[in-house]
């Protein structure tokens, strides 16, 4: 009787031993950007910002660039519009929002290459995502926000797109919103 009983519960012992014991913990973080905590509601924290009215029902992804559109800052609107292509069949869930400094940028070729990118200029929301950026990740990356208008992961500026998509898609799957 005992020999069937550790047949059943042997593996049961070992797998909670081996868990308990730290050699097969689980690793702790499965996404590629960073989530921002704690929570900001952008439209309650700027309720005059245009964003607020882009975002209603959307998700956003958001890149910030005040200086004028330089080759790394087309690089960054190449990688926003390749991850949006990426998502597929739920792309129509994700909006794509450049926000320029005082020069605005050069509206053929965003028109030509971006088009759908709404570009914008809010000097109120580019100083609430610098404070909201991890200090120890560089700047230039890109924003989420959620269609409630909560700024929700920060990505940085090199990261390969594809793991964007691949922390986008698990929000977007996960979320009945939007």
């Amino acid at each position: 009787m005992l020999l069937i009983a550790s047949v059943f519960f042997g593996p049961l012992a070992v797998a909670t031993w081996m868990y308990y014991g730290g050699y097969l913990q689980p690793e702790g973080r499965t996404n590629n950007g960073t989530l921002l905590e704690p929570i900001v509601n952008v439209a309650a924290t700027l309720p005059a910002s245009e964003i607020a009215i882009i975002g209603d029902g959307v998700w956003l992804l958001v890149y910030a660039d005040t200086a004028e559109c330089s080759d790394s800052c087309k690089k960054a609107l190449y990688t926003l519009r390749q991850s949006r292509k990426m998502l597929g069949k739920e792309m129509d869930r994700l909006k794509r929002v450049f926000l320029h400094g005082e020069s605005s940028p050069d509206t053929v070729f965003l028109a030509d290459e971006h088009a759908g990118l709404i570009a914008l200029r809010d000097d109120d929301l580019v100083a609430l995502l610098d404070n909201k950026k991890p200090v120890a990740l560089s700047a230039g990356g890109y924003y989420l926000m959620d269609p409630l208008g909560n700024l929700v992961m920060y990505f940085q500026a090199d990261i390969n797109p594809s793991e964007m998509v691949e922390d986008i898609n698990r929000l977007l799957k996960l979320s009945s919103i939007g």
